[in-house]
């Protein structure tokens, strides 16, 4: 199936932002390792976070969490602690995706796993037992998600845990808001220069309500800066937030698109001088880049982004992903040294009635629909992946004047 999105003339509107997944994912861990009475508040109606709370609930000792890399990678990790025998798997796409790393730290801090399929990637099966921690190693260029599922168990570890990170570390705002919601907690990380220390403690059980989410809302941001004359309320966003895409109120002021905090989220208006040239490096929010890439390009800025080394290792290869959807679009785009991504304004005749593929990547849905301002006949494919992050995606679309038109392959 696809959906034809036809943009409208004008906006403006107040949204309801979905709640934020990466905070959901990491407080129903954190609920569960402290034995939390509370249910946690405002939970993320996405995928990801569904099969997290599935996850918890079954009763079941096979976890099945589809394309959702993030419950992968913190319930590996949790299952490896907890007594039983359980086996999680995922996709096909997920079935090819690293987990090498973690399981590798896992079993040198005492668990028992192995691989059921391809070495090195899921399904597998866990032995849940204590686990002893210690000192390890990881290289700082690593997923987040890695550290931070090692992180949320630290505590329970008999030795605690000591993580020191070698090289540059990528994604330290993931990072930050682990350790922050670990210490609403109650338990409290030692983190100087590359080493992370976390001592044997006691979660504390806690009310907790997630935020909405700053990921969420850079779509929003995307259509602003593609409008003539755009206005929108985007309720729940804090300016204080521990989110690290929380930075793409900064990155959109040189698109031309202000923010204004209120007590109940945040007003963006389109105004302003336009960059002539976009650099940035996106090693602090790597689920940025697809946003501000279509952006760029729908805006005539050329760009230079770095940091994307993670993007590669995503629901799909997003770099490719990126140059063969906008090259579609009549911009071509190149790649180098497995993180960086350019346009110089190196323009081909667009398809006439192009149709985005989704490589089951929700960004890539999201991040390309609002390309409908700048471009007539845009299709997007598989328009149903927008279910990981922001399910109601497409109805807030309509909800502010835009036609979905649905179309069978």
């Amino acid at each position: 199936m696809q959906y034809k999105v036809i943009a409208p003339k004008e906006f403006k509107n107040t949204i309801q932002l979905p709640t934020s997944k990466s905070i959901s994912n990491r407080a129903l861990i954190l609920n569960a390792l402290s034995n939390s009475p509370y249910e946690v508040g405002n939970l993320s109606d996405c995928d990801d976070t569904n099969v997290m709370v599935a996850a918890f609930t079954s009763q079941d000792n096979h976890v099945n969490i589809g394309a959702a890399g993030t419950a992968m990678r913190f319930l590996t990790a949790y299952l490896a602690h907890v007594p039983g025998e359980w086996t999680i798997t995922g996709s096909e796409r997920m079935q090819q995706r690293p987990i090498k790393i973690l399981v590798d730290a896992l079993v040198s801090l005492g668990a028992k796993i192995e691989y059921l399929g391809k070495p090195g990637c899921p399904p597998l099966k866990i032995r849940g037992t204590a686990l002893d921690g210690g000192k390890i190693i990881l290289s700082g260029g690593v997923s987040s998600q890695y550290i931070s599922a090692l992180l949320m168990i630290a505590p329970t570890m008999t030795k605690g845990l000591t993580i020191t990170l070698d090289g540059d570390v990528i994604s330290i705002p993931y990072i930050k808001l682990t350790l922050g919601m670990m210490a609403q907690y109650g338990v409290k990380a030692q983190w100087e220069g590359n080493t992370i220390k976390i001592y044997p403690e006691s979660y504390k059980p806690t009310p907790y309500t997630v935020e909405a989410d700053w990921s969420a809302a850079s779509y929003w941001y995307e259509l602003a800066a593609l409008s003539d004359n755009a206005e929108f309320e985007l309720k729940g966003l804090f300016q204080n937030s521990m989110q690290g895409d929380s930075r793409v109120a900064q990155l959109f002021l040189d698109l031309g698109v202000s923010t204004e905090y209120t007590d109940s989220g945040v007003i963006i208006k389109k105004k302003g001088k336009v960059t002539k040239k976009f650099f940035h490096n996106f090693v602090s929010e790597p689920d940025l880049a697809q946003t501000l890439a279509v952006t760029c390009c729908m805006m005539g800025v050329p760009f230079l982004f770095s940091g994307l080394q993670t993007l590669k290792i995503k629901e799909t290869d997003r770099i490719e992903a990126l140059k063969q959807e906008l090259y579609k679009l009549g911009y071509v785009l190149r790649d180098s040294n497995d993180s960086v991504l350019e346009w110089d304004g190196e323009r081909v005749e667009a398809e006439d009635k192009p149709v985005i593929k989704t490589y089951e990547d929700h960004r890539m849905a999201m991040a390309f629909a609002p390309a409908a301002i700048k471009m007539q006949n845009i299709h997007i494919q598989h328009p149903g992946v927008v279910t990981k992050s922001y399910p109601s995606y497409w109805i807030d679309l309509q909800s502010i004047g835009f036609e979905i038109e649905e179309i069978k392959d």
